[in-house]
């Protein structure tokens, strides 16, 4: 089966024919770095991870770019509340950002660029547009393109510009041309950071950031494209406006968006009072816990987060852990059968790891009945299948127990019980259990002996 992939540009899935044979450039749109990342950051990053992973994978030579916004208003006016120069603040949270990352299981794209180290490939960019016409320097310094002069606008989103300018909420502005265009190059104050350029100092807007370093880490047409759900209009939008107005060429060929994260059912947003980064998720549960529940929907469907669906998670990723425990020394290995089959075509049908994870679980029941060279065998396959999503490389006993219980203590009350059942006396051995339940300690019995985890 030929890997499929759900263009957002033509609105269905399609085969996927990489321009080079056998190599794909990608492009994704990073973070905005003034602030922690949240839940729905880190299901972007995890979704295009994954993507990545499998292109991998599958014998594909993948150049990942995923770029980072290190300059525009939001990271000016929260250098400005902390007194701090904003160079400083983007470094923080570039190293907080890939420290969640790493915490996740997300592997670092090929290349993270900077929109202050393109600053001359942006300035380049806006003067062809300018000498082609589809932009114009105002006079009062900014740079705008001109929307109605690019015949394509609308393609990916579906918007229309007459309804556009009649019901979208455009800023008012007394220097543009027409209420749709959008600013490349933004004059600043002298006391803001700003460089030169041909139009007098400023900065550049953020669409024309991604265009220019999309273009010149991939060149002008490249294979994916992608970001979360709330990019496609305006900004993918104004990126294919701006990319193939300047190249003349067609800039991505495959459209790829992640779907929202709700909380409880509703949008997630500070006031709301569900708004969470993801380093307040991780204090509470376990990273691949979190990293499970973001892989049980297709990447393209919207995904709930609640309390429920966490422990939900957690649950389940304690069954294939449970599983793995009985033959922990199991080499990651893959074997041709049906639970390959079914897990390839699962990922192939627009990386589907919702499918990919029902698998998964057949695998697991299977492994359960099994024993001896067939049981390892089939933990062996868990372990393989389970790398291409990032997951079940742990050690089964160190996930299931946890890092916040003494191991020895519970090793010696599980001594306790056995002395007692080799006594007969039961009462002390349920006593024992009761206790460790009473602290969340599981116990599970088997010819081999007594196991613990966490309930």
């Amino acid at each position: 089966m030929s890997l499929t992939i759900y263009n957002s540009l033509t609105r269905q899935k399609e085969a996927f024919q990489p321009i080079n044979p056998g190599k794909v450039g990608m492009y994704v749109c990073g973070m905005t770095v003034y602030d922690y990342c949240h839940l729905g950051h880190a299901r972007v990053m995890l979704a295009f991870d994954v993507i990545a992973r499998y292109l991998r994978h599958r014998g594909y030579e993948v150049n990942y770019i995923r770029n980072i916004t290190d300059i525009d208003d939001k990271i000016i006016q929260r250098a400005n509340e902390n007194g701090e120069v904003f160079t400083d603040l983007t470094e923080r949270f570039i190293a907080e950002m890939n420290a969640d990352a790493e915490r996740l299981g997300i592997l670092p794209p090929d290349a993270e660029p900077r929109a202050t180290s393109h600053i001359g490939d942006i300035i380049k960019m806006t003067e062809t547009l300018i000498a082609r016409g589809f932009a114009y320097a105002a006079d009062n310094g900014d740079v705008y393109y001109s929307v109605r002069k690019f015949d394509g606008y609308g393609k990916l989103s579906g918007k229309v510009l007459d309804e556009l300018e009649a019901g979208a909420r455009v800023e008012v502005d007394e220097f543009k041309r027409d209420p749709l265009d959008f600013v490349l190059w933004k004059s600043a104050k002298s006391d803001e950071p700003h460089w030169e350029s041909p139009w007098g100092i400023g900065r550049p807007g953020w669409h024309i950031e991604c265009s220019a370093m999309s273009t010149c880490c991939l060149g002008n047409n490249f294979d994916i494209h992608g970001g979360g759900p709330d990019l496609k209009f305006p900004h993918h939008e104004n990126e294919i406006a701006q990319s193939e107005a300047a190249t003349g060429e067609h800039y991505a060929n495959t459209w790829m968006h992640a779907g929202a994260v709700r909380v409880d059912g509703e949008k997630m947003s500070k006031s709301l009072g569900n708004f969470f980064t993801i380093r307040e998720i991780l204090d509470k549960y376990p990273a691949e816990v979190v990293r499970f529940l973001l892989l049980s929907s297709q990447y393209r469907s919207p995904i709930n987060y609640s309390e429920d669906s966490l422990k939900e998670a957690q649950q389940k990723l304690e069954r294939f852990y449970n599983a793995l425990a009985h033959c922990p020394d199991a080499a990651p290995a893959n074997l041709d059968n049906g639970f390959s089959q079914q897990f390839y075509a699962a990922m192939d049908d627009d990386f589907n790891t919702a499918e990919a994870l029902a698998v998964l679980f057949e695998l697991v029941r299977e492994l359960n009945k099994s024993s001896g060279e067939q049981q390892a065998a089939l933990a062996g396959q868990l372990r393989f299948l389970g790398d291409v999503l990032g997951c079940l490389q742990d050690d089964p006993q160190a996930f299931l127990q946890g890092d916040d219980v003494d191991a020895d203590w519970v090793a010696g009350m599980i001594e306790k019980r056995a002395d007692a059942k080799v006594n007969k006396d039961f009462a002390t051995a349920d006593q024992v259990r009761d206790e460790l339940a009473a602290v969340g300690i599981v116990l599970r019995d088997s010819p081999e002996g007594t196991t613990w985890s966490k309930g």
